[in-house]
């Protein structure tokens, strides 16, 4: 039974715009959470969810706090998914705009508060610890002295039971369900050093001195919150990336109904076969084909190209792309989850809830880390004990704040999903967030040749007179134009262009040879196969597919040649591609000789002609034989084998669904540059991904003695830890940068 059929219909309406479905009963939903703070809390989430009955899988991803969930929605309705994630202390939507959009505004209005609140009262606190520190012996009396640690005491509450909320939640959680997460280390160290504080100012000379430390407190959760602030706006960016194509969908839309009335619609009414008018300046509803009118269409939002594309009869539009010049009667074949639009958010989503190996291997090693700096803290405040008992819990308080692997978990994340953002802008779509690291190792480039090295259409290349080299091959070229206006084989509408279909008579046309008509003077002329046109006269140029000649009218033949035509930035990816180091090849179905020609125009090192899709797969096979990591691009359902079978693939955009279910990434800007530009943004990411992790590994390094040897104040450790964070995320949000073409 399919999910369909074991859902009501206004269920499968509720869950189409987040979810796909798999057949037997089963979906995967694509959710937005809030409330996420480290790694840890993923794992909760997901133990929580794998306990409801029908839940197949569930994987979040701490780093964008989405939620892939595979499900029986028959089994456990939405309402119960939502609210088991709310029992575990964690807020979830469906990553449909509107909801997300919203869950997302009232995260960052928490937070902000949050760090409002903590940051105007560390600055009063600093200020009550100011004249303690500044102050030379004598100028301050002790009753003063003790009246401006009364007040930092009662300004130190509000941060620690609102500001600091979410570190003392989520480490409770953690310990309640048997995790350890950083929020553990960070709560315990913040608790301790209230504790020890207010003990020292209820008790002065008492077994924790007279040193207050409400001011680095203050300071440690100021800076704390303002790292997971800029991190939230950094992720939140990349949602509202995600949904800026939702928000160009039209909010109704002028349907023509059968009887010729017009009625206005919401895109959602629409069904496949509707007919629709679309004006200038208005986003298309749907993907659909030009049936009336002629355009053009912005389609950067979708695929990367700022110029606009031009849109006549018998085209197809997609559905959240700009119409831009005049109005057009659309026919809708494509709605809601089906259109092109979905399919790509699907796949974005789909790359934004996984977690690479890198990343699992990062949060693997957080855990005994934390064991670690909790060990490190008792050892240390064990060995102070002996030393200066006074001091022994400021070292603990520090050794826990210093060390928050923070840093550590965020360190690859951050770092792929702001490359993954870069290339999306540009128009290429990762369905595998591993290929950034794959990209790394590649050292060979394979590629498909029609729809990919070349445009998808034919055009004529070459043209000229047989029999008489200096006859004027224009009034024939003109004529045969004319002709082929009348015919639909694709050679013929290649040469026709814009011709128009006038001036001929008693017009026939001959599958497998092609067309014969009379002009006006009354003279019989040949469009089609050279032998036939050419009555048995050997046409003198190799490679021709089509002759125009008059029958009665031996001597001159006009001969043309078609053929496909580089893409215009071919050449020069190519070019950069060798200028990398890599190899370049081209595998083609269609003749060496054709294919050979093609790969000289573009510069690449091999071609290999008449391939069969077995020959291709074996061929990557060889190589993957020789030690080489091959890079497949392709476009068509022949070569979806070679692509699975590839170290890395990318799919052109208007390749077939089959070649792009085998592919990592969806090239849906046609621009084969981007290839040789993506590789070069994941050697940077690689590059920032070891910047991340090194300097999380020298600042643990470096800072943990320092805390244990007692020369790290509570207040020096948190500006350290924050700081460490912040490092590592803004350090990823170089690779966000990487612009657009123009």
């Amino acid at each position: 039974m399919s999910t369909a059929q074991a859902l009501a219909g206004d269920e499968l309406d509720l869950l189409a715009p987040f979810s796909r479905f798999l057949g037997e009963g089963a979906a995967e939903s694509q959710f937005q959470l809030a409330g996420l703070h480290c790694a840890a809390c993923a794992g909760i989430i997901e133990s929580a969810l794998l306990e409801l009955p029908g839940v197949q899988s569930a994987t979040v991803n701490a780093a964008s706090a989405r939620l892939s969930l595979r499900w029986r929605p028959a089994q456990i309705g939405l309402a119960g998914v939502l609210a088991r994630i709310e029992q575990a202390g964690y807020r979830a939507a469906p990553d449909a705009a509107a909801p997300a959009r919203e869950l997302r505004r009232a995260e960052q209005r928490q937070v902000l508060w949050r760090l409002v609140v903590a940051g105007f009262l560390m600055m009063q606190v600093m200020m009550m610890a100011a004249p303690a520190y500044f102050a030379e012996p004598g100028d301050l009396s002790p009753d003063l002295a003790r009246l401006l640690q009364w007040a930092s005491w009662v300004l130190s509450l509000p941060v620690l039971l609102f500001s600091a909320g979410p570190f003392f939640g989520s480490a409770w959680r953690q310990l309640r369900l048997g995790r350890l997460g950083m929020d553990v280390p960070v709560a315990l160290g913040l608790l301790v050093t209230f504790a020890a504080s207010s003990a020292a100012l209820f008790e002065p000379g008492g077994p924790f001195g007279d040193e207050v430390y409400f001011d680095s407190l203050t300071m440690f959760v100021s800076f704390l919150l303002a790292g997971r602030y800029l991190e939230l706006r950094a992720r939140h960016r990349a949602a509202e990336a995600l949904e800026r194509a939702d928000a160009a969908l039209p909010e109704s839309v002028e349907r023509i109904e059968a009887d010729g009335s017009c009625s206005r619609v919401v895109p959602a009414r629409l069904q496949v076969g509707d007919l629709v008018r679309v004006f200038a300046g208005q986003a298309f509803p749907a993907d659909g084909r030009v049936e009336q009118g002629a355009s053009s269409a912005d389609e950067a939002l979708l695929s990367g190209e700022s110029l606009p594309v031009a849109k006549a009869c018998g085209d197809e539009v997609v559905a959240a792309s700009m119409n831009l010049s005049a109005p057009l009667l659309v026919r809708v074949l494509r709605v809601g989850p089906d259109t092109r639009q979905a399919a790509i958010q699907r796949l974005v989503r789909e790359a934004m809830t996984q977690r690479p190996a890198a990343t699992a291997l990062a949060e693997r090693v957080a855990g005994p880390f934390l064991w670690s700096v909790l060990l490190l803290a008792a050892g240390g405040a064990l060995l102070w004990s002996w030393i200066d008992p006074a001091r022994a819990v400021w070292v603990a308080v520090s050794v826990l704040i210093v060390t928050c692997p923070c840093a550590l978990s965020l360190a690859t994340p951050a770092a792929w999903l702001a490359a993954t953002g870069a290339l999306a802008r540009r128009g290429l779509l990762l369905r595998r967030l591993e290929l950034l690291e794959l990209l790394c190792g590649i050292d060979t480039v394979v590629l498909d040749k029609t729809g990919t090295l070349s445009l998808e259409t034919i055009d004529l290349l070459e043209f000229g007179v047989d029999g008489d080299p200096a006859a004027d091959a224009a009034p024939l070229l003109a004529g045969a134009r004319a002709l082929a206006a009348h015919s639909q084989h694709p050679l013929a509408r290649a040469l026709a262009g814009e011709a128009r279909a006038e001036g001929w008579q008693e017009l026939r046309e001959l599958p497998g040879l092609g067309l014969e008509a009379l002009d006006a003077q009354g003279r019989r002329w040949r469009l089609g196969a050279p032998a036939w046109v050419g009555g048995g006269v050997g046409i003198g140029e190799p490679d021709v597919q089509m002759a125009f000649a008059a029958v009665e009218e031996r001597g001159q033949v006009l001969w043309l040649r078609f053929g496909e035509t580089l893409r215009p930035d071919a050449a020069a990816a190519v070019e950069r591609l060798r200028r990398l180091g890599l190899l370049t090849v081209l595998l083609s179905g269609d003749a060496p000789a054709r294919a050979a020609r093609l790969a000289r125009q573009a510069g690449i090192d091999e071609s290999h002609g008449h391939a069969s899709p077995a020959d291709k797969l074996a061929h990557v096979a060889r190589l993957q034989g020789e030690g080489r990591c091959v890079l497949m691009v392709g476009d068509g359902v022949n070569d979806a084998p070679v692509l699975a079978r590839a170290d890395a693939s990318i799919v052109m955009g208007s390749g077939a669904m089959l070649a792009r279910a085998s592919a990592d990434a969806l090239l849906l800007s046609g621009r084969l540059l981007e290839i040789a530009q993506a590789r070069e943004l994941a050697l940077r990411t690689r590059r920032i991904v070891r910047q991340n992790l090194g300097w999380a590994a020298a600042y643990n390094a470096a800072c943990i003695p320092l805390a244990l040897l007692g020369w790290l104040p509570p207040w020096a450790a948190g500006l350290g830890m924050a700081a460490s964070s912040l490092f590592v995320v803004l350090n990823a949000q170089r690779l966000a940068r990487a612009q657009a073409p123009a």
